[in-house]
């Protein structure tokens, strides 16, 4: 099963849209604990819905299971907490929360689905430890980051 991911930074909204529909993105599932405050007007969660469903015919969720929390945030951008620690910690914390029995695996095997946060790349993002987490307890995971 694919997880695709993507992040909306550095991308202006013709090429984040069109990321979307070459991919065939069904449904986007927006990974961040503040969905409405972002700096890119596409990417606040009303607008995205909207553009989403006329632009992609997709739907939004909002999931805010899979968002670290605001004192994790704060570690590491605030308080310049190192990467490692940061991944260690979100990592432990998707454990707590057991993403993999409280997500309904169809969200992923029914249509193309996107994990949406707003970093650049996933290199830097907790986008990419979902997709390798529930890769490692679901076992059937293809990470394609857009």
């Amino acid at each position: 099963m694919k997880i695709y991911t993507l992040g909306f930074t550095q991308k202006t909204a013709r090429q984040f849209f069109e990321a979307l529909r070459q991919a065939g993105i069904g449904r986007l599932i927006d990974v961040r604990l503040k969905n409405a405050s972002q700096l890119a007007g596409f990417s606040k969660k009303d607008d995205l819905a909207y553009f989403l469903e006329v632009i992609c015919r997709a739907e939004y969720i909002h999931e805010p299971l899979l968002a670290p929390t605001e004192e994790l945030l704060d570690f590491y951008k605030k308080r310049h907490g190192s990467w490692t620690e940061f991944q260690e910690r979100f990592l432990s914390l998707l454990a707590e929360r057991r993403i993999e029995e409280r997500l309904d695996r169809r969200l992923f095997a029914e249509k193309p689905t996107v994990l949406l946060c707003s970093e650049a790349s996933p290199e830097h993002c907790h986008r990419r430890f979902i997709v390798d987490y529930l890769g490692q307890k679901w076992g059937d995971v293809t990470p394609v980051h857009l």
